[in-house]
């Protein structure tokens, strides 16, 4: 099966989507409200699902390329002490690959390189779609109209599609919990790959590059829409007195290039990712907090399915009620999980609570880390054809 498919969203799961697309017979448009392709975002790590999807698109390899896998690591309290430890050998063993970090940057630009640049149209927003037609959407784009036989909603968390097609679902919510995070300027000698601290109420994390920088993050709870006039001076006194490498992380960031955003989700699962003939993709499908690392992963995984049911079922309509079968059941259990492990982490700030947590992580055995790893990331993609 083939046709003539819109995407409206040039991010990850957008992207992935419309290689997969075309690699199955679809002439694809991708397009991106952003005037200018500034690949904002720091890093990501990618597990093993990923990765997978990545390779059933034909871009695994120059991903794995890019990154630099994940071997050693954990999480640790405030004073530096252990509380779990990241076995990435024993991923590899389990799954074939440990997990990586990338720039999300990099990932962005590799997988724009793996389509034609006339498939890619910026700076331009959709603000409907007009579905009078069964089996045609018409897509506005600037003065013109783009038929389409297939939509992809991949617009995001706070996805515009998405409340046109289901205007009595409530939408993201703020989950209680804002991020500010950053690349640093300059390599610095890391003793992890990946690291997590946890303290009551707030999380700081590391991904270390293939380039020697790395990326952090700090997450806090707080009220959304609070913002600092100096965030980097915030964070000195806030992380202070946290184990190195955390002030050394800090101190090696421009102040220009951190980022701040609340933490939105999808708390009420959609009751269905397809309507007629668009279906919804990643964030815009089910935004979920980050604190499993599976949300672009998820979107991975959207994409290669999405694919491989228009290339095997009969019909649009068939392969999309194949999608939605396979794709919401797992992607909202994994916004599930993803919600209460925030829950049992940095959103923790009962000084009791956070002992017993803390004491719970150091009697676990060190596979009982790699099993929660397994539960999510152990995915098989299916065939493109």
């Amino acid at each position: 099966m083939g046709g003539t498919a819109v995407v409206v969203g040039g991010g990850i799961g957008g992207l992935a989507a419309a290689i997969g697309l075309r690699r199955t017979g679809w002439d694809v448009t991708v397009v991106e409200r952003a005037a200018t392709l500034a690949d904002a975002g720091a890093g990501i790590s990618l597990h093993a699902n990923g990765l997978r999807a990545l390779d059933a698109l034909g871009v695994g390899a120059a991903v794995r390329a890019a990154a630099r896998p994940q071997y050693s690591g954990g999480t640790r309290t405030p004073s530096g002490g252990w509380l779990a430890r990241m076995d990435g050998a024993a991923l590899e063993r389990a799954l074939g690959t440990p997990i990586v970090g990338i720039r999300r940057a990099v990932l962005h630009r590799l997988l724009r390189a793996a389509l034609p640049a006339e498939c890619l149209r910026i700076g331009i927003t959709v603000p409907a779609l007009d579905r009078s037609a069964p089996d045609r959407v018409g897509v506005p784009v600037g003065d013109g109209v783009l038929d389409a036989d297939l939509v992809v909603a991949a617009d995001g968390v706070g996805s515009r599609l998405r409340k046109l097609l289901f205007p009595g679902h409530p939408g993201p919510v703020y989950g209680g919990s804002t991020v500010l995070r950053a690349v640093t300027g300059r390599p610095l000698e890391l003793s992890g790959d990946f690291e997590l601290t946890w303290g009551g109420g707030a999380e700081f994390g590391h991904i270390a590059f293939a380039d020697g920088r790395a990326e952090w993050h700090a997450v806090l709870t707080a009220p959304a829409g609070v913002r600092h006039a100096d965030p980097l001076g915030m964070l000195r006194r806030r992380f202070g007195g946290w184990h190195d490498p955390i002030p050394a992380l800090l101190d090696a960031t421009r102040p220009e290039d951190v980022l701040h955003h609340d933490i939105h989700e999808l708390v009420t699962p959609l009751r269905s990712f397809v309507a007629g003939r668009v279906v919804l993709l990643g964030d815009a499908a089910h935004a979920m907090t980050p604190n499993l690392g599976q949300g672009a992963c998820q979107a991975l995984e959207d994409a290669v399915t999405l694919a491989a049911a228009l290339a095997a079922e009969p019909s649009v309509g068939s392969a999309l009620a194949r999608y939605d079968a396979e794709r919401r059941p797992r992607s909202q259990a994994v916004a599930r999980a993803a919600r209460q492990a925030g829950r049992m982490g940095q959103q923790l700030s009962h000084p009791l609570a956070v002992a017993l947590r803390n004491t719970a992580l150091r009697l676990a055995p060190s596979r009982a880390t790699t099993r929660a790893i397994l539960r999510h990331a152990d995915w098989t993609p299916p065939g493109l054809g």
